[in-house]
């Protein structure tokens, strides 16, 4: 068997022809000799710890500015349902096809409550470490204006407590990743007699769970929470009362979005985005187009200095 020496920090030749490429544990290795010294030896753990922590500087090494940006989507069920067929986030990640990466984290029926603890869960493996998102959108407030003393009022979060909340998941997301913008949503409006004629589980008082004055109230707290930290909002609750017969139009239950709801808010999302300088006329492409890359070399155009 062929020896592998090394000098060692002290110029000491040592056998290591028994090191593996990946990180290591104590059980992996024999204590390594010394070649021309044997009263002198490595221990495992001296070795694995110093093989280990050059492994993971050479990790943090790794050029992420030809990493692809994440967008993420963090939200209540009309997040989760918007990678549906037609859905708003589905139309994002068409949108921004080969220039970001659109993330799904939609919690149906999650008020600001659960959310706030379970946002650190919620984003593990959203990114690589060291890296931060491009965006974040951050869409919760049509659970917590459910009626607390109607079906749904489980779920319901007082409007203070929204507020605190709010605060509170932004102020995290900010720790984690300072450099990624922060789009918040305020619900969206309530056609009270959709909620009627679809109800939520087994309510039998034929009164909807939510209001559309209610849900307002959320609406213009989102608003004032995002002047508050200057933070770009989207007032949806406003934007799709503005169209006649939006109840039937926008909302397939009263609540969730139809075809045509989610258009409405894809065009909001991708117009806000642009204003925040996140947009596809200033994002590269990862890799060339086809009628534009070397038939033989198709990196040559997408890295060439």
């Amino acid at each position: 068997m062929t020896m592998m020496m090394a000098t060692g920090r002290e110029g000491i030749l040592v056998d290591l022809s028994w090191q593996r490429s990946s990180s290591l544990s104590k059980h992996d290795l024999p204590v390594g000799k010394l070649a021309s010294s044997p009263e002198h030896t490595i221990s495992r753990e001296s070795f694995i710890k110093e093989h280990n922590h050059r492994s993971e500087r050479r990790r943090k090494s790794i050029d992420r500015s030809i990493m692809r940006p994440k967008v993420v989507l963090f939200g209540d069920s009309i997040t989760q349902e918007s990678f549906s067929k037609g859905g708003w986030g589905a139309a994002l990640a068409h949108h921004f096809s080969r220039t970001a990466d659109v993330v799904l984290r939609g919690y149906n029926g999650y008020n600001t409550r659960w959310a706030l603890k379970g946002a650190n869960r919620a984003m593990h493996g959203t990114c690589a470490d060291g890296e931060h998102p491009l965006v974040l959108t951050v869409f919760f407030g049509a659970n917590d204006a459910s009626l607390p003393d109607r079906s749904s009022g489980f779920q319901h979060v007082p409007l203070d407590e929204y507020q605190s909340n709010l605060r509170s998941i932004i102020s995290f997301f900010k720790e984690r990743w300072p450099t990624t913008k922060i789009l918040l949503i305020t619900p969206p409006p309530i056609d009270e007699d959709g909620r009627r004629r679809n109800p939520f589980g087994g309510n039998l008082s034929g009164l909807s769970e939510r209001t559309n004055t209610s849900t307002g109230a959320y609406a213009r707290a989102c608003i004032a929470v995002a002047t508050e930290y200057n933070i770009p909002v989207i007032d949806i609750w406003s934007k799709m009362q503005q169209f006649s017969g939006w109840e039937k139009s926008f909302l397939c239950d009263g609540l969730h979005f139809t075809a045509a709801g989610n258009g409405i808010l894809f065009e909001e999302v991708v117009a806000k985005f642009k204003e925040m300088g996140v947009s596809i006329d200033n994002l590269p492409i990862d890799l060339p187009l086809f009628d534009k890359l070397d038939s033989y070399d198709p990196l040559k155009v997408a890295f060439a200095s």
